[in-house]
């Protein structure tokens, strides 16, 4: 996580100053949060913890210019490494040595250069000029499952690989200070986080490791204007209606039945539900529509309310939260998120 822990209620409070609201719009604003389940957002900004206008990053004024985003991609650059490699090392630690990556995927929907992340990653942590690296970019909230499965057909491919993953999200990069429903519902939600995966056919211990078993995918093209990420002279504008709840309730239940009969399983075989936590909302249609009792949702939960939506990086955060808890018991997991198109990704994955 980076430094800065902001509570909820500040960040309302800095939320009802920088958008320069009435009383009738700080009401309508402080419901909303009140309502979304989340207690702390970590940010790599101090900013949305101040509700007093000293501000480093974010303009203190309606009429104040809001960073370019030459100003926002300068800042992803500088602190996506360092957040990056906490996440790797606390991967790899008594798995394998750094220098032991064969294969590199990074993940992100908040920051692009060239060269880029991966060969800043490359020159820190000394990896191997042969290495392969590949970066998922711009698919959102998904995008970790994606890589998941671009590393799963390396090592059915290449029995030595050892692949890494890191999912690194700056969202809070790119507040916009337009008090409109979009910029609202952003920044009501997301937030900055980064998580690491290995996968690998060997590791020095195989206890408390999942193995992958499938993967499926499914577009739902009425959705593709409800959910959309465009790049933008003032930064990345996130479009993000209120009928996505609506819907994935539509589409949710076909898209699980596909998957699980693609392997010869029903609902009653599943253990785990590993779900993007894509706001309160989305968990409550979800449960509702697949008939998950509350125990099944609590990784979910836990994460919304511990940290909000890191766009790519959450779902590695539930599966975390998910593994910690199963003590070597049998599991089979499934998991799911969402993102832009409206696409929907998962994947099966069991105990060892």
């Amino acid at each position: 996580m980076p430094q800065y822990c902001h509570r909820q209620e500040d960040i309302l409070h800095f939320m009802q100053r920088a958008y320069g609201l009435n009383e009738i719009d700080k009401r309508k604003l402080s419901f909303l949060y009140h309502q979304s389940c989340i207690d702390t957002r970590y940010s790599i900004i101090s900013d949305f913890g101040d509700s007093s206008g000293n501000w480093t990053f974010i303009p203190d004024g309606a009429d104040a210019p809001a960073p370019c985003l030459d100003a926002r991609m300068r800042l992803y650059t500088q602190e996506a490494l360092p957040l990056s490699l906490l996440a790797i090392h606390d991967c790899l630690a008594g798995k394998i040595a750094p220098t032991d990556i064969t294969h590199l995927i990074t993940v992100s929907c908040t920051g692009m250069s060239a060269p880029g992340l991966d060969l800043q990653l490359y020159e820190a942590l000394g990896l191997s000029p042969n290495v392969y690296r590949t970066s998922v970019n711009f698919m959102g909230c998904y995008a970790a499952i994606h890589a998941l499965k671009m590393a799963d057909m390396i090592c059915n491919g290449q029995q030595e690989a050892n692949v890494v993953i890191v999912a690194t999200e700056l969202c809070t990069l790119h507040f916009q200070t337009d008090f409109t429903a979009d910029n609202a519902a952003s920044s009501l939600l997301f937030a900055d986080g980064s998580a690491a995966v290995l996968v690998s056919n060997h590791t020095r211990s195989n206890e408390g490791n999942l193995k992958l078993q499938s993967f499926f995918s499914q577009v739902s093209l009425k959705g593709k204007n409800d959910m959309s990420w465009d790049i933008s002279s003032k930064g990345f504008l996130m479009k993000l209606s209120s009928y996505i709840p609506q819907l994935i309730q539509e589409d949710i239940a076909a898209l699980v039945n596909g998957a699980l009969e693609n392997e010869h399983l029903q609902v009653q075989d599943i253990t785990h539900w590993c779900i993007h936590p894509g706001g309160k909302k989305i968990l409550e249609v979800i449960q509702k529509q697949l008939g998950l009792c509350d125990c099944m949702l609590a990784p979910s939960r836990s994460i919304l309310a511990q940290y909000g939506n890191m766009s790519s990086a959450t779902i590695l955060f539930v599966l975390k939260e998910m593994m910690a808890k199963m003590n070597g018991s049998p599991a089979r997991i499934f998991g799911v998120a969402f993102g832009p198109g409206l696409t929907m990704e998962t994947f099966i994955a069991t105990t060892q």
